[in-house]
């Protein structure tokens, strides 16, 4: 009878301690926000956003540091911008995940009025390894970014071939020497004839004063909007010109272009079993849906076929040929 009871206790109390509760864990990004002058009083009008990125110095838990530099200096100065400016503070040792600044905007979307068409992305130093790193990986959210004393990785600059690039450093760099960012403009270039770089010959690591005090950078930014391809209405009789199979060297899977109901559609690479309309912007460039980094451009050969297309994918470039037996005379 006692051990009877004793296991009956025993298995009581391990109930009790088993219990589960339900927790969750918020992840908190700080931000400094600035709201124009009419933001308030205009309930109808959407505003543009500049994101500002700081650098190391400023990282960790006091929002005060990051007024030390570049927008939220001059604002605390007294500056006014005409759009909403949000400068978040990255954690110590931790740097701007581009995840993470793009959770804070979709948040930001959901609480202000912002013209999505006109998003900017700029920081220096550790916010320029930034700017670079975060306008790859999400490129579809920004109409122009403008690093500073930055750098980053080349070979995923095609991301940002439809994305207005300023940059700035100084030529006497030698904290972030400037050929990490002449080696981001060299590569750029082979994708984008929008880039423009400002090296200062006298400058060292604080190229970020003498650019953010410099109002034609935010004129700049403010003519530019998000790329939006146009459709273009090709002739039916020019359709067939495209279809066919088409494959790669890389291990890829094939990809069919055929007609169906006189228009364009695709299947095949990464959706193998459902047919999508390949839509034209132009003879050569098309695209499979509005604001997709996703793009194909074709390549005429000397008879002015086309046989190849360069298929920029959301990791990497990848080239196609079409297979023999589908080639047009």
């Amino acid at each position: 009878m006692k051990k009877s009871l004793l296991a009956l206790c025993f298995l009581f109390a391990l109930s009790v301690f088993a219990q589960q509760t339900s927790e969750k864990f918020v992840l908190e990004t700080k931000y400094l926000l600035y709201l124009p002058d009419g933001y308030d009083s205009d309930k109808n009008r959407n505003w543009p956003l500049m994101i500002f990125l700081h650098g190391s110095g400023e990282s960790g838990d006091d929002l005060n540091k990051v007024k030390v530099n570049g927008p939220p200096k001059l604002i605390d100065q007294g500056k006014k911008f005409p759009m909403i400016v949000v400068s978040p503070q990255a954690p110590q040792a931790e740097g701007f995940k581009p995840d993470i600044i793009r959770k804070m905007l979709n948040d930001l979307k959901s609480k202000y009025r912002i013209d999505t068409d006109r998003i900017y992305l700029t920081g220096l130093s550790m916010g320029g390894y930034g700017t670079w790193k975060i306008a790859q990986e999400f490129p579809e959210e920004f109409a122009a970014i403008a690093p500073v004393c930055g750098g980053g990785d080349p070979s995923m600059n095609y991301r940002l071939r439809h994305i207005p690039v300023w940059c700035f450093h100084g030529a006497k760099d030698d904290v972030v020497l400037p050929s990490e960012s002449q080696v981001m403009i060299d590569s750029l270039e082979k994708y984008s004839k929008d880039v423009k770089f400002t090296l200062y010959p006298e400058a060292n690591h604080n190229s970020w004063d003498a650019t953010y005090s410099n109002d034609s950078v935010y004129d700049w930014m403010l003519s530019q909007t998000k790329f939006k391809f146009k459709r273009v209405a090709l002739p039916v009789s020019d359709l067939q010109k495209y279809v066919g199979t088409y494959t790669t060297t890389s291990g890829s899977q094939d990809i069919t272009i055929l007609v169906e109901n006189d228009k364009l559609m695709i299947y095949g690479g990464n959706n193998p079993n459902e047919k999508i309309e390949f839509i034209p912007a132009s003879e050569t460039t098309f695209y499979l849906f509005e604001g997709s980094s996703v793009e194909f451009r074709f390549t005429p050969d000397k008879k002015g076929r086309f046989n190849t297309f360069l298929f920029y994918d959301s990791d990497k470039i990848r080239n196609y040929k079409r297979q023999k037996s589908d080639k047009k005379n």
